[in-house]
C-alpha cells in the first residue's frame, strides 16, 4: 500500500486538515480511473466507436445487474479476457445459493443485494461493539472503497472514501488479516496527522476495525466501529462475535463475485458482441 499522502502531494495534502477541494479532486481521480480503465479494455476488446459508448454500456449493464458502476468497472479490470466470439464470458461455471448469514437481519425483499447485507452486517457490528458511529469498506483496485456508513460526518467520510495508506487501522487490518483496537486515536502511532485529525473531528476518539474475508483468507472488505471515548477492548465473547459475523460475511461477498458480479460480466460480454459492427 502507498501513502495517503505521497511526499510530492500539494502543500495543502500535506496539512492536518484538507481542503474539500483537494478532497473532491482526489476522490474524483480514484474514482474515475478504474472506471476509465474498464472503459479502454471494452473499447479495445469489442471495436466500440468511442469510449462513451464503453461508458453508455457500463452504466446500462450496472443498472439492469444492480450492482455499483465502479464495481463492474473494477470486474472487467481484474478478471481475464473471454475468448474471442465465445458466446460465454464463463462457459461451464458452476452456480451455487448464497451462504447463510445468522445473526443479520437482512429485508426479505433483498436477498442478493449487497447494499442490503452491507447495512445489515454494520448494524451488527455496532450492536455488538455498542457505539452508533461505522462504517463499511470493499476492498477494490488495490484499495479499500468506502461503501456504508453512519454516524459519521461529510469531511470523515470524504477523507476516508479511499484509503491505500498504511497509516490507518482499518489498513492495519486488512495488511494482517486480524481486528485492531486503537485503544485511543489521539495517541495512536498508527495514524498520520491527517488521518488522526479526520477521525478526532468527527467526534470518534477510538475505533475498531474487523476484516471481511473469504473461504481462502483473502481480505474482501472492512468493518470498523468508532466510539466517542477510548476504548479498555471488548471481552472475547465479543471478539468471537465479531470475527465470526465477518467471517460469514466475507464468504457471502465472495459469493456475490462469483454469482452476481459474474452474471453481469456475461451480460455486458453479450450486450457488446450484439452491438459489435
Amino acid at each position: 500500500m502507498t501513502s495517503a499522502i505521497p511526499s510530492d502531494a500539494p502543500p495543502a495534502q500535506r496539512e492536518a486538515r484538507w481542503t474539500q477541494e483537494d478532497l473532491d479532486l482526489r476522490n474524483r481521480g480514484m474514482g474515475h480511473a478504474g472506471v476509465a480503465r474498464a472503459q479502454d479494455i471494452l473499447a479495445k476488446r469489442y471495436g466500440l466507436d468511442s469510449t462513451e459508448r464503453a461508458f453508455a454500456l457500463l452504466r446500462t449493464v450496472s443498472q439492469q445487474s444492480n450492482i455499483k458502476l465502479h464495481t463492474l468497472a473494477d470486474a472487467i479490470v481484474r478478471t481475464p479476457a473471454p475468448d474471442f466470439d465465445a458466446p460465454l464470458w464463463f462457459p461451464g461455471r458452476a452456480r451455487f445459493g448464497p451462504p447463510p448469514l445468522p445473526g443479520l437481519s437482512i429485508d426479505t425483499g433483498s436477498p442478493g443485494s449487497q447494499g442490503a447485507v452491507l447495512k445489515a452486517a454494520l448494524h451488527r457490528v455496532l450492536s455488538v461493539t455498542q457505539t452508533p458511529m461505522g462504517n463499511v469498506q470493499l476492498a477494490q483496485s488495490g484499495r479499500l472503497h468506502l461503501a456504508r456508513h453512519t454516524g459519521l460526518n461529510p469531511y470523515f467520510t470524504d477523507f476516508f472514501a479511499f484509503v491505500d495508506a498504511p497509516t490507518t487501522a482499518c489498513s492495519q487490518a486488512a495488511a494482517e488479516r486480524r481486528q485492531v483496537t486503537v485503544p485511543d486515536v489521539a495517541t495512536a502511532p498508527v495514524f498520520d496527522e491527517a488521518s488522526r485529525h479526520a477521525i478526532l473531528q468527527t467526534g470518534s476518539r477510538a475505533a475498531h476495525s474487523i476484516p471481511l474475508t473469504n473461504g481462502r483468507g483473502a481480505v474482501l472488505g472492512m468493518v470498523s466501529s468508532h466510539h466517542d471515548r477510548p476504548l479498555a477492548g471488548f471481552t472475547r465473547a465479543q471478539l468471537h462475535t465479531l470475527h465470526q459475523t465477518a467471517n460469514d460475511v466475507g464468504r457471502w461477498l465472495s459469493w456475490h463475485w462469483h454469482t452476481i458480479v459474474l452474471d453481469a460480466l456475461e451480460r455486458l460480454h453479450a450486450q457488446a458482441v450484439t452491438a459489435q459492427p
